[in-house]
């Protein structure tokens, strides 16, 4: 790997990644990767509201987060159009040596970089013939997230250091946890946790057969609980209701450092692909994840023996739908002798270690 000399003079650094918690997470080795690179310097991200529950569990890395007020190119927040000109200024005045576009591969993204006038910047093309050695990368699409962004950092002369996920849990996050788990008479050593939301109703399995799923493994002796945001308590609620009075309720009641706690401490979790999955997989919980319409090669869990993702190939994979025109056929596939085969595998392995 060849090294750029001006790397060796980069003391202010911008990373835009513009994404929700799962993306984030993903982008973890990556900024990894830049702190060990440049362990002197000031490292900002840029990005959107909601993933800063993600940041503030990284200060080794991320020194500063930036609100990005959105752009029409992008759907994750409404635009703050008011915002936007004050934001740019603000970020020229900044005078970044370096600007890492880790948002994606299109030309908008380049664009909303190269707008800040740092020293240099760096970030993916759409065609080979674009790129620049020590700067620009052609777009690796057939690379898994959290290595599309190690790729970028292997070509621009900041190395890696591995594609591990990681989520260091605070002393106050583990004792909220244990208090929520106490209060509701969960023992987490044998609580499985069943996640049915998805910001996007195509990427959900059915609540039934979640339900299904959770009444066998109460049967079977084990905790089912459930998490969820509080914009999903509707279907927590539907979910509790047809599993049982066994069953608790705790969407709504936990921040991201508490939530990630409770996986820590558990014994499986049952999701859809969904951010919570890059959480288990980053606090090296067990999994079982129904990916319903998502591009599994891109997102799904690296450690396949810790993880399973159950899914049927489609030709309509990914999905942008929110909710699908075509019977939801990569949903319904996936049965629920399945999911719950899969999960009592994985219960029996973590009971013989």
């Amino acid at each position: 790997m060849n090294t750029p000399d001006w790397l060796n003079t980069v003391r202010r650094v911008a990373i835009f990644r513009a994404l929700n918690l799962g993306d984030m997470l993903c982008a973890v080795p990556a900024l990894r990767a830049v702190r060990r690179r440049l362990p002197h310097a000031h490292i900002a991200l840029i990005g959107l509201e909601s993933a800063k529950p993600v940041l503030d569990h990284f200060p080794g890395y991320i020194d500063e987060w930036i609100e990005f007020p959105g752009d029409e190119a992008f759907p994750e927040r409404r635009v703050d159009h008011a915002r936007l000109p004050g934001f740019f200024q603000e970020m020229q005045q900044r005078n970044f040596d370096l600007v890492i576009q880790m948002h994606g591969s299109g030309p908008r993204s380049n664009e909303i970089v190269q707008a800040m006038q740092a020293r240099q910047w760096v970030g993916f093309v759409s065609e080979r013939v674009m790129e620049v050695p020590g700067q620009l990368l052609m777009w690796p699409d057939h690379l898994h997230e959290i290595h599309r962004y190690l790729a970028l950092m292997q070509h621009v002369g900041l190395g890696t250091d591995g594609d591990s996920l990681e989520f260091p849990l605070t002393r106050d996050d583990l004792e909220r946890s244990r208090t929520l788990a106490g209060s509701a008479g969960l023992e987490l050593e044998r609580t499985v946790l069943l996640h049915a939301g998805a910001r996007l109703r195509s990427r959900r399995w059915p609540v039934e057969r979640f339900a299904a799923v959770g009444r066998q493994l109460t049967q079977d002796g084990w905790q089912v609980a459930l998490t969820g945001s509080p914009a999903e308590s509707e279907i927590t609620s539907q979910l509790a209701s047809s599993i049982g009075s066994d069953c608790v309720d705790l969407s709504g009641a936990t921040d991201l450092g508490t939530l990630a706690a409770l996986l820590h401490q558990s014994r499986l979790l049952v999701c859809n692909d969904t951010g919570i999955s890059h959480v288990a997989a980053a606090v090296k919980l067990r999994s079982v994840v129904i990916a319903s319409g998502s591009d599994v090669r891109r997102w799904a869990p690296l450690d396949t023996r810790r993880h399973t993702v159950l899914f049927v190939q489609t030709a309509c994979r990914p999905c942008a739908y929110d909710v699908c025109p075509f019977g939801h056929v990569c949903a319904l596939s996936v049965t629920e002798e399945q999911v719950l085969a899969e999960a009592r595998r994985h219960l029996r392995e973590v009971c013989v270690q």
